[in-house]
């Protein structure tokens, strides 16, 4: 949906969560503990993420290597809330994020923007969605990628997810007090798009605000 906005819009699109999600196959790949914030601390100044844009979608690169796919693979979507939780690996995050939107006429998309990263941002959209919808939508999006998953074990996934987000001390997952909540449950992504560029039409951002979703 946020890749769908930005397009539409031409905003440059900012998935927070695939630079997370890099740096937990990173650590995935060197054996590491994802609880362990100081070797994680140690792996990110010898490990280049970025975000490239591409033709139909922005490529994520884990030095030099495109792993658009491999950071949505399970394993990685169970340890991402782990390795996200360490403020010092936040801290570092949060000045790229920054940096990135710092022109705006962005779309970032992530669990904290809206209260964290940027709090002052032209619109924010509090996107919600059944954890059930959300985990079919999930094993559609991986099995199209070749991946051999069940309906069960991404529902678990998701919902352990959630609530590590929700507990966890550092930047927790809740809405912003001034964003829109967005129930997505049943709804196509072009029905969305529309409903978000209604809001931002209101607030009149079309010329380039950053939006929060």
């Amino acid at each position: 949906m946020a890749r769908a906005l930005a397009r539409r819009l031409g905003y440059l699109h900012i998935d927070t969560g695939a630079l997370y999600r890099a740096l937990t196959l990173m650590v995935l790949r060197e054996g590491l503990d994802p609880t362990k914030e100081a070797s994680i601390i140690k792996l990110f100044e010898r490990t280049q993420i970025s975000l490239v844009s591409g033709s139909d979608r922005v490529k994520v690169l884990l030095n030099g290597e495109d792993v658009t796919d491999a950071v949505r693979e399970l394993a990685v979507s169970e340890n991402v809330s782990l390795v996200a939780q360490h403020p010092k690996v936040r801290e570092h995050l949060l000045t790229l994020q920054r940096q990135l939107a710092a022109d705006g006429g962005v779309v970032m998309d992530g669990r904290d923007i809206g209260t964290v990263v940027l709090p002052d941002a032209g619109l924010k959209i509090f996107l919600t969605a059944s954890s059930e919808e959300r985990a079919r939508r999930r094993m559609k999006e991986l099995r199209s990628q070749g991946h051999k998953v069940t309906y069960k074990d991404i529902l678990l996934s998701i919902r352990a997810r959630d609530n590590l987000d929700a507990e966890r001390p550092i930047a927790p997952l809740r809405a912003a007090t001034d964003a829109i909540p967005l129930d997505t449950t049943g709804k196509d992504i072009d029905t969305v798009v529309e409903e978000i560029i209604g809001h931002l039409a209101a607030v009149g951002g079309l010329d380039g605000c950053s939006i929060d979703v």
